[in-house]
């Protein structure tokens, strides 16, 4: 894990809205029960809800796999984003043991 991605990553209100969203996606995004939620949220879903053009929600959440903080999956022409909750158990024992 690299703390200073991770870090840069969680230093965005958007970013961090939509790991928010993220973590309880039946309830942030009721659109997607119709597709499920196995594959995690269709980032044009997550653009709607944050109201921000497409070349910026895809670059929040480029930065957020970078850090290893979600996972994207591609079915076809479509590309499904879920948190990757491994990784918020590693930062939460880096914040508990080194910071």
């Amino acid at each position: 894990m690299d703390q200073v991605e991770v870090f840069k990553a969680l230093s965005n209100k958007t970013r961090l809205q939509i790991l928010n969203w993220l973590k309880s996606p039946e309830l942030n995004f009721p659109e997607q029960a119709v597709y499920g939620y196995d594959n995690g949220v269709c980032v044009g879903q997550i653009q709607l809800k944050a109201g921000l053009t497409q070349s910026t929600i895809s670059e929040y959440l480029s930065a957020l796999q970078r850090a290893g903080l979600v996972k994207s999956t591609r079915v076809g022409q479509w590309t499904y984003y879920q948190r990757n909750e491994d990784a918020f158990a590693a930062l939460s024992q880096l914040i508990q043991s080194e910071i």
